[in-house]
């Protein structure tokens, strides 16, 4: 028996290879579109996945803004920010903050998907969101990713 052919391959950061994708999150809901592009961003579909390597891809997302909620969540669903001060937590709901920051709620909620450590950090520079349909990323040749 060749043991040669059991070795367990593992990535590291010259092995990767990343790719571009482009995603759009028009009439997509919050949550499970979410879930899907942190597992690209952590690189989980991938057959050499390395927990502790950022072997994920690139991905921009188009049209944050129009990203769907279920429920009353648009209404109800509320965000909290705290300046670190006595008094100083603000609440936002969903809907205003849609309307006055698009790209935010996505990168939240991605954000809280991915690890909470160096590497998360790190992950999360791979992604690119923007409220309309328009990137400055055609250079990369994207491609594009249905859910």
């Amino acid at each position: 028996m060749d043991t040669l052919s059991y070795k367990t391959v593992s990535a590291n950061s010259a092995t990767v290879k990343k790719e571009w994708f482009i995603v759009d999150a028009e009439g997509q809901t919050l949550g499970r579109f979410a879930s899907k592009v942190a597992n690209i961003l952590r690189g989980k579909h991938k057959p050499d996945f390395t927990p502790h390597v950022d072997c994920g891809d690139n991905v921009i997302i188009i049209n944050a803004d129009k990203i769907r909620f279920t429920g009353n969540k648009r209404e109800e669903k509320e965000y909290v920010f705290y300046s670190g001060y006595p008094g100083g937590q603000r609440f936002e709901t969903a809907k205003n903050l849609l309307e006055r920051r698009p790209t935010y709620v996505v990168e939240h909620a991605i954000d809280g998907m991915l690890p909470n450590n160096k590497l998360g950090r790190e992950i999360f520079r791979n992604l690119y969101v923007y409220a309309g349909s328009e990137h400055p990323h055609a250079a990369q040749q994207p491609k594009p990713l249905k859910f």
